[in-house]
């Protein structure tokens, strides 16, 4: 598919992630017309200069990998990240409470960090190898209800990354009106052609040059 990188979130969030790194993936994402670098807050301002004018919008992570943060604390990290340059938030949900069968803590969790992060773009991650194919359908719900604009399969630091199946289970439960991000797994272009075929508007890869060059 030529016209793949416009479904890229070019991601780094590894702990050893240096500013010099995250310039590279920043170079090759203004290359390759990415839609977006990825990376912790921690990079929020040094990416979101380096993009400046170039198209590519700057993504971070919130809550990141676990989710189990204080919900004040992940709207806080939301905030903090929109105020210093980003346009998109990745956030964890309450994995813990979805496993009880907390729903309504999980979507007051979404919520709140919708609400902190203004106009910016909020894709909830759900953590599906985490998840029973019932939890994985209510968590987009929650989602969708608390006004999320993107239901996201996995952060890549848990037991496993996306499927196609998943993505076609998330895809037929938001329907049109929410974006399906596949994230973790994704490495070859067939595979990028497989998320995308089963629903995925969005991909998370580290992988976006190889995807690109094949």
């Amino acid at each position: 598919m030529n016209d793949i990188g416009r479904y890229i979130d070019h991601t780094l969030l590894k702990a050893d992630a240096t500013r010099d790194a995250v310039a590279r993936i920043c170079d090759e994402a203004r290359r390759y017309h990415f839609k977006s670098v990825c990376v912790n807050s921690v990079h929020v301002e040094h990416v979101s200069k380096l993009l400046e004018g170039s198209g590519v919008l700057t993504c971070c992570v919130v809550g990141f990998p676990l989710g189990a943060m204080a919900t004040a604390a992940k709207a806080f990290e939301a905030e903090y990240c929109v105020k210093h340059g980003a346009s998109e938030i990745d956030m964890v949900i309450n994995i813990g409470a979805a496993k009880e069968g907390d729903w309504a803590v999980v979507e007051d969790d979404i919520r709140a960090v919708v609400r902190s992060s203004g106009t910016a773009a909020v894709k909830v991650i759900i953590e599906t190898c985490l998840l029973t194919d019932e939890e994985k359908i209510e968590a987009c719900r929650c989602a969708m209800r608390a006004g999320a604009a993107y239901v996201k399969t996995s952060t890549g630091f848990s037991t496993g990354g996306a499927t196609v199946a998943d993505v076609a289970l998330m895809r037929s439960t938001v329907g049109s009106s929410v974006g399906v991000k596949a994230s973790g797994g994704v490495r070859t272009p067939a595979d990028a052609d497989a998320m995308i075929a089963a629903g995925a508007s969005r991909l998370g890869t580290s992988n976006g040059v190889k995807l690109i060059e094949g």
